[in-house]
Order: C-alpha cells, then sequence, then structure tokens
C-alpha cells in the first residue's frame, strides 16, 4: 500500500521561532553558521514528507502538548525540539524550540 505524502506546512509561530532561532545564533556565532543552523532545521523536517517513512510514528509523543484536542509529536534536532501534528491535508510544523530556554517558554 502507497502512503499518502503530506506536504509539511510551517505554522505562523514555527515561522517566528526559526526568525529567533536565526537572530540568536547570528549574534552568538555569525550569519553562515546561523543560516546553515535554520536550513539544517528545515532538512530535518524533510523526514516527515518521506513516502517511506510513517511520519506519524516518527519522533515520539510530545507530553506538553497532551492537553490539546490534537496528538502532538516531537523531533529532536542538536538543540532543537520540533513539534508537529497530522493534519487532514498537511502536516503541521506548530514551534521549533530552543531546548536551551526556558522550557516554560514552549507553551
Amino acid at each position: 500500500m502507497e502512503r499518502i505524502v503530506k506536504p509539511v506546512f510551517l505554522t505562523s509561530r514555527a515561522v517566528k521561532d526559526l526568525e529567533k532561532a536565526f537572530e540568536f545564533n547570528s549574534k552568538l556565532y555569525g550569519f553562515s553558521i546561523a543560516k546553515n543552523s535554520i536550513q539544517s532545521i528545515l532538512n530535518c523536517v524533510e523526514i516527515l514528507e518521506n513516502p517511506t517513512h510513517d511520519f506519524s510514528k516518527i519522533g515520539s509523543v510530545d507530553e506538553e502538548f497532551l492537553h490539546l484536542k490534537h496528538k502532538y509529536r516531537k523531533l529532536i534536532h542538536g538543540h532543537y525540539k520540533i513539534t508537529y501534528r497530522e493534519g487532514t491535508t498537511k502536516v503541521y510544523i506548530n514551534r521549533i524550540f530552543d531546548t536551551r530556554q526556558n522550557p516554560n517558554k514552549n507553551k
């Protein structure tokens, strides 16, 4: 049975998270490394569009989002926790959280 490939969509919150990560890394490490860091994150989420993988089983359930209506899963990539969920037609990236921050900010 062939899997249906759902495109990955970054929510506005996830885009803001990426912008913050870029700014932080630019100040700390410089523009080039910050750019490579963001590209690395985007490459990581491409696995969710791979038809040979069942994205609903990639990563683990994100316990911090259990109180919400949808089932959220997470990927860990370097210092980042990428929280996503399956939608009807897309896979939504909801948060890209820098784990070096206070965990209470990941709400």
